[in-house]
Order: C-alpha cells, then sequence, then structure tokens
C-alpha cells in the first residue's frame, strides 16, 4: 500500500541533515553554561543556532531565545502582561489589557481564558468568511489600556495568512505592543521581523524539518520582558532550564536547509495546490474550499465535503495510506467543529466534513495525484452508507 503524508502542518519529519546534526551535538554532553571545554563546545552549537535563527527572520542575535516549543514561547509573551514581578508593571506604563482573534492557536485562545479569569481584560477580533481579521475592527477596539495585540501570521487549519505589518502599525499607533504566532509561517513563506514591525514573534521547529521539543522566541530590542520559567541564568535570564543542546542545534540546521530549499518548495507545492483544487471538483461534488485566497500558505488546503464526517473521512483515508488532518492536531479527541471555520461562518455539518491536507518538502505530483484517485472514492462510500443509515432510521 502507498504511504502518503499530507499532516505536515501537525508536524514534520527530521530533514536527514538535520538528523546529522543531531547525532553530531549528542556526541558532546557537556552544559552550555559550563565553562570548561565540553560546555564551551556545546555554548558554540547554540549561539551558531542563534544566529541561523535570527538572520533566518531578520533579527539581531541577542533578540532571539530558544524555548522547548511554540506553545511555550506564546504562553511567555501573554504571561508578560499579567507578570506582577518587580519592574514589569512600569515599563507596560500600567497598561494590561489583549486583543487576539478567535481564530488563535489553542495555546492562545486557552491562555487568553486563564488570563482573563485572572482579571486581565482580552478582547477577540472576528475574521470573514475568508478568515481573515479586520483593520478597522482592531482600530475601534484598542484602547488606553491595551498592552498587547497577538494575532497570527499563517493559520494553522486554513493556510490563510493575515497582513501583519498594516496590524502592528494600529497597535504601535495606540500604545500597545504587537505579538504574532508565526509557528506555522516561518519556513514556509519570507518572514522579516523587521519588515513586518513585530515587537514579539513565535517559532516553532518541529514545523520546518526539525525534531519537536524546540522553539524560539524573537523579542525585538528594549521590548518589556519577564520570563515565564525562573531559576538559572541559562538565555540571559529569559529562560531558566539547561538548554536542549542537540534540540537548538538541530533547528538552527534546519534553519540553514530552509534558507536553500524554501523557495523552490513553495514554487511546487504551489502549482500542486492548483493542480487538486481545479481537479477535485470535477471528481466530488458538493465539496467547497475554505479560505480559498491567494495569500494563503502554498501547502496547506482545507476542504469541506457535505454528506461525510471529516473524522470518519480522516479514518478511512488512512487505511488507504494516506495521512491527513481534521484541522488542528492540538485539537484531536474533541468532537467539536475547528472553532476556526465556525468563526468564518461555516455551519457546523460543514465544518465537521472538513479536512487539512499539508504538503511538505517530500510532496510529489504523484501524491496528490493518489489522493484524488482514493478520495472520491472513499467519500461515495461514505456517502452510500450515511444514506443507508438514514433510510434505516427514518423507516424505524
Amino acid at each position: 500500500m502507498k504511504n502518503v503524508y499530507l499532516d505536515h502542518n501537525a508536524t514534520t519529519d527530521i530533514h536527514p541533515e538535520v538528523k546529522k546534526t543531531v547525532i553530531k551535538t549528542l556526541e558532546n554532553y557537556g552544559n552550555p553554561s559550563s565553562m570548561h571545554g565540553l560546555g564551551r563546545k556545546a555554548r558554540e552549537a547554540v549561539e551558531e543556532a542563534r544566529k541561523k535563527t535570527a538572520s533566518f527572520i531578520g533579527a539581531g542575535e541577542k533578540e532571539v531565545f530558544f524555548t522547548g516549543s511554540g506553545s511555550e514561547a506564546n504562553n511567555t509573551v501573554l504571561n508578560i502582561f499579567s507578570c506582577g514581578a518587580s519592574g514589569c508593571d512600569s515599563r507596560r506604563n500600567g497598561r494590561s489589557g489583549i486583543i487576539t482573534s478567535v481564530i488563535e492557536h489553542p495555546c492562545i485562545l486557552e491562555t487568553s481564558k486563564c488570563l482573563e479569569e485572572r482579571g486581565v481584560p482580552v478582547k477577540y477580533l472576528d475574521v470573514d468568511k475568508y478568515g481573515k481579521v479586520s483593520k478597522k475592527q482592531l482600530e475601534d477596539m484598542v484602547d488606553e489600556n491595551t498592552a498587547l495585540v497577538s494575532i497570527m501570521t499563517a493559520n494553522n487549519e486554513t493556510g490563510v495568512v493575515q497582513d501583519i505589518s498594516p496590524l502592528a502599525e494600529v497597535a504601535h499607533r495606540a500604545g500597545a505592543y504587537f505579538h504574532t504566532d508565526a509557528v506555522q509561517a516561518v519556513g514556509k513563506m519570507p518572514v522579516d521581523v523587521k519588515e513586518m514591525g513585530v515587537d514579539f514573534l513565535t517559532l516553532s521547529g518541529h514545523k520546518i524539518y526539525a525534531p519537536k521539543g524546540v522553539g524560539a522566541l524573537y523579542v525585538k530590542k528594549g521590548t518589556p520582558f519577564c520570563p515565564l520559567i525562573r531559576g538559572g541564568h541559562q538565555e540571559k535570564g529569559r529562560r531558566a532550564g539547561t538548554e536542549n543542546t542537540p534540540g537548538i542545534a538541530a533547528l538552527g540546521k534546519a534553519f540553514e536547509m530552509r534558507e536553500k530549499e524554501m523557495g523552490a518548495e513553495a514554487s511546487r507545492l504551489k502549482k500542486l495546490k492548483k493542480m487538486f483544487k481545479s481537479e477535485i471538483k470535477e471528481k466530488i461534488s458538493d465539496c467547497s474550499f475554505n479560505g480559498d485566497l491567494p495569500d494563503s500558505l502554498p501547502s496547506t488546503i482545507n476542504l469541506s465535503i457535505a454528506g461525510v464526517e471529516g473524522e470518519a473521512l480522516m479514518l478511512y483515508l488512512d487505511m488507504e495510506g494516506i495521512s491527513v488532518s481534521t484541522g488542528s492536531a492540538c485539537a484531536t479527541g474533541s468532537l467539536s467543529p475547528s472553532h476556526v471555520l465556525i468563526s468564518m461562518g461555516l455551519g457546523a455539518e460543514m465544518a465537521h466534513g472538513s479536512i487539512r491536507i499539508s504538503m511538505g518538502r517530500k510532496t510529489q505530483q504523484e501524491d496528490m495525484e493518489y489522493l484524488l484517485h482514493v478520495l472520491p472514492r472513499v467519500v461515495n462510500r461514505l456517502r452510500e452508507m450515511s444514506a443507508v443509515y438514514f433510510k434505516e432510521t427514518t423507516h424505524e
């Protein structure tokens, strides 16, 4: 049976060159904070990775520090503006309000709910039918108490890319800071923190062919900061805990490989996406694309199909050797329809009947052709099963 992996927004395989870096780094077990030779060698690996990471997003090396994940980095930023540590409040000029959007990743939304329970005022921007936030609504929503605006660059379910720079300008005019969760964007499209005008940016290793368990946070020079994880002096006091040297070195190598491969890969995936979209509507009736915009990730397709359950569709495709998702991998186990699709105006039935197809560096035309061959057959089977069930239940 052919195996086709189309769930790269959930996680990616480790790049062969990245794997070599991990193995090489594992040979040196030194602590990067130690002053002896093994420690200095480990420190060199960490700082080389920091240089590559910073360069890839247009940041200064001192503006980047490493975390255990994108979720940790996002939590760090949001908690800065509820931090009661000495000095933090004065640097925020007494502001505490946060503005985010209804389609953010669960690590932003759940943290926002937690902060609300702790008394932090949080406001939520709506999105239109394409999944885009409104600059006008943000202008109406910011006020003198707004400390932070947090809007993701690219949505993990639909691939829709927000216009970050104008949104950051609105926040700054109001005296607020701006954060973007760029976990799904970095390594798939050009990202430059200076051009975007952001104060904080989050990224993650396992979305760009590095191992799980490593992420990074960009903090613009001069921006207020309070660490989420306290303890030792690691990462210049911004994130305590002994550095994950192999993971950090792998992240740096992953960015080195992205620098070489991202452009050609994006062009190839864009063509595969166009091919799939043009052919699938001829093969499956009553289907539609969510977030179908030119400014979306070339790797991501979100498809709703009437008359089927997305979970059942995913499982039947898995039996055919095809790995897709019904949305964010972090929501697996939830029977609720996608909060992203519901916020875009889809009804519960169509939201439940959606799958996310996310391509990657290994995805080839024959993989998408196999999906085009299998998917209509599976949909027809599920629709037939649904029709039989409906007929039997209505005759009881």
